[in-house]
């Protein structure tokens, strides 16, 4: 099977997944770099350079923002991401959006007695 067609469905849906998670807590790239693969059985694993570009645009949206931790003894300073209430709106928004989408792409993807 060619990756092109599970690269375009990903892509689709990484914005909001990233979103949902961020909703449920601040995380720092790492940690959703690790829920994704985790969380979805590899189908999401994906690299930084997937990653931080949605969450840069999320930024821009004003749907996340993201603050630096600050280091105590030898750790590191780390850039957390989490939700604004504008970004919690958006996820509704984009959830019925997908649910909508996901009835519609079912309805001719399935056949009358809803087998594939």
């Amino acid at each position: 099977m060619d990756t092109r067609y599970e690269r375009q469905l990903k892509r689709g849906v990484l914005e909001i997944v990233v979103l949902k998670l961020l909703s449920q807590g601040r995380a720092y790239g790492y940690q959703l770099l690790q829920r994704l693969d985790q969380e979805s059985g590899g189908l999401f694993r994906i690299k930084e350079g997937t990653l931080y570009p949605i969450l840069y645009r999320l930024e821009d949206d004003g749907l996340v923002v993201s603050e630096w931790s600050i280091p105590e003894d030898k750790s590191v300073a780390k850039k957390y991401y989490r939700c604004t209430p504008k970004g919690e709106e958006a996820l509704v928004e984009l959830l019925e959006l997908w649910r909508k989408f996901d009835r519609v792409a079912n309805h001719f993807l399935q056949g009358e007695d809803g087998e594939t």
